[in-house]
Protein backbone atom coordinates (compact mmCIF):
# COMPACT_ATOMS: atom_id res chain seq x y z
CA UNK A 1 0.00 0.00 0.00
CA UNK A 2 1.30 3.68 -0.67
CA UNK A 3 2.29 5.55 2.48
CA UNK A 4 -0.25 8.35 0.94
CA UNK A 5 -3.11 6.18 0.95
CA UNK A 6 -2.64 4.86 4.54
CA UNK A 7 -1.76 7.98 5.83
CA UNK A 8 -4.90 9.09 4.66
CA UNK A 9 -6.72 6.19 5.74
CA UNK A 10 -5.48 7.28 9.09
CA UNK A 11 -6.80 10.62 9.15
CA UNK A 12 -10.14 9.50 7.63
CA UNK A 13 -10.40 6.74 10.63
CA UNK A 14 -9.64 9.78 13.16
CA UNK A 15 -12.11 12.06 11.73
CA UNK A 16 -14.80 8.90 12.32
CA UNK A 17 -13.72 8.52 15.73
CA UNK A 18 -14.20 12.26 16.26
CA UNK A 19 -17.50 11.29 15.41
CA UNK A 20 -18.01 8.38 17.23
CA UNK A 21 -16.95 10.41 20.51
CA UNK A 22 -19.39 12.80 20.03
CA UNK A 23 -22.46 10.35 19.86
CA UNK A 24 -21.18 8.18 22.43
CA UNK A 25 -20.50 12.17 24.43
CA UNK A 26 -24.58 12.36 23.19
CA UNK A 27 -25.57 9.11 24.79
CA UNK A 28 -23.70 9.95 28.07
CA UNK A 29 -21.11 7.13 27.47
CA UNK A 30 -17.94 8.97 29.03
CA UNK A 31 -15.53 5.96 29.21
CA UNK A 32 -16.38 5.25 25.22
CA UNK A 33 -15.95 9.38 24.48
CA UNK A 34 -12.25 8.79 26.45
CA UNK A 35 -11.32 5.60 24.29
CA UNK A 36 -12.81 7.18 20.81
CA UNK A 37 -10.51 10.37 21.52
CA UNK A 38 -8.00 8.60 22.14
CA UNK A 39 -7.77 6.59 18.77
CA UNK A 40 -8.55 9.62 17.34
CA UNK A 41 -5.61 11.34 18.34
CA UNK A 42 -3.03 8.41 17.89
CA UNK A 43 -4.60 7.86 14.35
CA UNK A 44 -4.25 11.63 13.29
CA UNK A 45 -0.85 11.79 14.71
CA UNK A 46 0.46 8.50 13.26
CA UNK A 47 -1.00 10.07 9.52
CA UNK A 48 1.03 13.16 10.02
CA UNK A 49 3.86 11.22 10.51
CA UNK A 50 3.48 8.89 7.72
CA UNK A 51 3.05 11.92 5.56
CA UNK A 52 6.48 12.61 6.02
CA UNK A 53 8.01 9.38 5.75
CA UNK A 54 8.54 8.55 9.38
CA UNK A 55 8.56 4.92 10.35
CA UNK A 56 6.85 4.85 14.07
CA UNK A 57 7.31 2.18 16.96
CA UNK A 58 3.81 0.18 17.37
CA UNK A 59 2.55 2.10 20.16
CA UNK A 60 0.05 4.11 21.26
CA UNK A 61 1.66 7.15 21.94
CA UNK A 62 4.03 8.53 19.69
CA UNK A 63 4.15 12.18 21.39
CA UNK A 64 7.70 11.61 21.35
CA UNK A 65 8.80 10.51 17.63
CA UNK A 66 6.38 13.43 16.68
CA UNK A 67 9.21 15.48 19.18
CA UNK A 68 12.30 13.79 17.70
CA UNK A 69 11.43 14.53 14.11
CA UNK A 70 9.80 17.79 14.07
CA UNK A 71 12.03 19.39 12.12
CA UNK A 72 10.52 17.50 9.28
CA UNK A 73 6.87 19.79 9.84
CA UNK A 74 6.74 23.60 9.55
CA UNK A 75 7.21 25.88 11.92
CA UNK A 76 3.81 26.53 12.47
CA UNK A 77 2.92 22.58 13.13
CA UNK A 78 6.27 22.32 15.50
CA UNK A 79 4.78 24.81 17.53
CA UNK A 80 2.05 22.71 18.85
CA UNK A 81 4.31 19.78 19.14
CA UNK A 82 5.01 19.75 22.79
CA UNK A 83 0.96 20.38 23.46
CA UNK A 84 0.55 17.23 20.72
CA UNK A 85 2.99 15.37 22.90
CA UNK A 86 1.49 15.67 26.51
CA UNK A 87 -1.96 15.22 24.74
CA UNK A 88 -0.83 11.99 23.18
CA UNK A 89 0.94 10.68 26.31
CA UNK A 90 -2.21 11.65 28.53
CA UNK A 91 -4.66 9.84 26.55
CA UNK A 92 -2.71 6.83 25.96
CA UNK A 93 -2.16 6.40 29.86
CA UNK A 94 -6.29 6.37 29.46
CA UNK A 95 -6.91 4.39 27.02
CA UNK A 96 -6.92 0.75 28.87
CA UNK A 97 -8.74 2.00 31.69
CA UNK A 98 -11.56 3.67 29.22
CA UNK A 99 -12.21 0.00 28.02
CA UNK A 100 -11.80 -1.92 31.18
CA UNK A 101 -11.38 -0.09 33.87
CA UNK A 102 -8.88 -0.87 37.25
CA UNK A 103 -9.99 -4.66 37.34
CA UNK A 104 -7.81 -4.85 40.31
CA UNK A 105 -9.51 -2.27 42.42
CA UNK A 106 -12.41 -3.31 40.97
CA UNK A 107 -13.32 -0.30 39.18
CA UNK A 108 -15.38 -0.30 35.94
CA UNK A 109 -14.54 2.65 33.66
CA UNK A 110 -17.71 4.51 34.26
CA UNK A 111 -17.00 5.10 37.67
CA UNK A 112 -13.64 6.31 36.66
CA UNK A 113 -14.63 8.98 33.74
CA UNK A 114 -17.64 11.07 33.80
CA UNK A 115 -18.71 14.02 31.52
CA UNK A 116 -16.18 16.50 32.79
CA UNK A 117 -13.24 13.85 31.30
CA UNK A 118 -15.17 13.34 28.15
CA UNK A 119 -15.56 16.54 27.27
CA UNK A 120 -11.89 17.64 27.76
CA UNK A 121 -10.55 14.28 25.93
CA UNK A 122 -12.81 15.13 22.85
CA UNK A 123 -12.08 18.98 22.95
CA UNK A 124 -7.81 17.37 22.40
CA UNK A 125 -9.28 15.04 20.07
CA UNK A 126 -10.79 17.64 17.98
CA UNK A 127 -7.72 20.03 18.41
CA UNK A 128 -5.33 17.28 16.97
CA UNK A 129 -7.14 16.02 14.29
CA UNK A 130 -7.59 19.21 12.64
CA UNK A 131 -4.10 20.44 13.25
CA UNK A 132 -3.65 17.23 11.36
CA UNK A 133 -5.87 18.12 8.64
CA UNK A 134 -4.37 21.05 8.19
CA UNK A 135 -1.26 19.79 8.04
CA UNK A 136 -2.43 17.18 5.36
CA UNK A 137 -3.65 20.26 3.27
CA UNK A 138 -0.22 21.86 3.63
CA UNK A 139 1.69 19.39 2.31
CA UNK A 140 0.09 18.19 -0.26
CA UNK A 141 -1.30 21.40 -1.85
CA UNK A 142 2.85 22.00 -2.08
CA UNK A 143 3.36 18.17 -3.20
CA UNK A 144 0.83 18.97 -5.96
Amino acid sequence: MRMDALARDYLERARNRVIDASSALARGAFPEVVRYSQECVELSLKAALRVVGIEYPRVHDVGDVLEANADRFPEWFRDHIPRLRRISAELAQKRGPSLYGIERLGKPPSEIFGEGDAREALEKARFVYELCRKFFEYFYSRVA
